[in-house]
């Protein structure tokens, strides 16, 4: 539950979502669910010229076993907030 509520903090920023086929996918985070199951807006493809048939996609449903990576904006990483969940989290576990 730790990285569903912070990917819940993260709705309306950019990320690259890297699937485990080699494909990766930028844009805005629109919802995650608790199975890590991601929707995105405005999306693009990272390698166009390997995917050129996703360029027409602009809004994508990702299912969460079929991620790999999600890269998040330096900016987007509350380390301190990270750090606190992690501790509460292994204290009741």
């Amino acid at each position: 539950m730790l990285f569903f509520s912070y990917f819940k903090d993260l709705v309306g920023r950019e990320v690259t979502v890297e699937l485990k086929n080699d494909l990766a996918i930028r844009g805005t985070l629109h919802s995650v669910d608790q199975y890590l199951n991601i929707k995105l807006e405005n999306t693009r493809v990272v390698d166009q010229d390997r995917y050129p048939h996703m360029l027409s996609v602009r809004n994508c449903f990702i299912r969460g076993s079929v991620v790999r990576y999600v890269q998040l904006p330096p900016e987007g990483v509350d380390i301190e907030l990270l750090h606190d969940a992690t501790r509460r989290e292994a204290r009741s576990g």
